[in-house]
């Protein structure tokens, strides 16, 4: 599972990247409103951690946002411990639950789980795409009833593409979905993980389903009958 972390106090969203991730939990850190809706609105995170004070854009418009456009994604706000004002104000504006600051590490991990029990029943765990089916829990990946053997961040490359069947998805959407944002712009990561998801994909059988678009991005494509 993906978890977006919206937070500007540096020291502390590493803190929880770091705790999250050690729990198996794919993270990207946001350290503003701007980045952190923008991520948020991508779709890719099944839950978003969210300071409800940030340097511009403030957490409780980034709230509004998500509100808008994802109303079914869950948002566990992080609050000062005396900020009552603050907590009923990102209840009333949408948040799922809250959390105070300082708080346990046992506490915040909690609150996510309980998150991830209710998305979970309301997102499918299987992806299918372009002749290849995903198993999001069981992470197996065939094409054509054959298995396709991933690494877990082959895995993740793939996911995103399978999301958006048919959608010109850029470098930078891929990257920042994948990576987070702390990837090198000039990286050719990209490239690579993409060149062996078409090796592993084609031993698989079946014409390269990955398009290259020039100047953009990649697009996964859909199978044509």
């Amino acid at each position: 599972m993906r978890i977006l972390v919206i937070e500007d106090e540096r020291t502390l969203a590493d803190f929880i990247a770091q705790s999250l991730r050690a729990e198996g939990y794919a993270v990207t850190v946001a350290h503003d409103g701007e980045s952190g809706e923008a991520a948020a609105l991508s779709g890719e995170y099944a839950v978003v951690l969210l300071d409800l004070l940030l340097p511009g854009k403030s957490g409780f418009d980034v709230l509004d946002a998500i509100r808008a456009r994802i109303p079914e994604l869950p948002v566990i706000a992080l609050t000062a411990r005396a900020a009552v004002e603050q907590k009923v104000q990102g209840l009333d504006r949408g948040a799922n639950d809250y959390v105070t600051k300082p708080f346990s590490l046992e506490e915040l991990l909690a609150r996510v789980r309980a998150q991830l029990r209710g998305h979970g029943q309301r997102e499918s765990s299987v992806l299918e795409a372009a002749g290849i089916r995903m198993d999001l829990r069981t992470r197996r990946v065939e094409r054509d009833e054959h298995e396709v053997r991933l690494t877990a961040r082959e895995f993740e490359v793939l996911a995103f593409l399978m999301r958006h069947p048919d959608q010109v998805l850029s470098r930078e959407q891929i990257l920042n979905a994948v990576w987070g944002f702390d990837f090198e712009p000039g990286t050719k990561v990209l490239e690579v993980y993409v060149g062996y998801l078409r090796r592993k994909l084609g031993d698989a059988g079946g014409p390269d389903p990955i398009e290259t678009v020039r100047n953009v991005g990649y697009r996964l494509q859909e199978a044509r009958g």
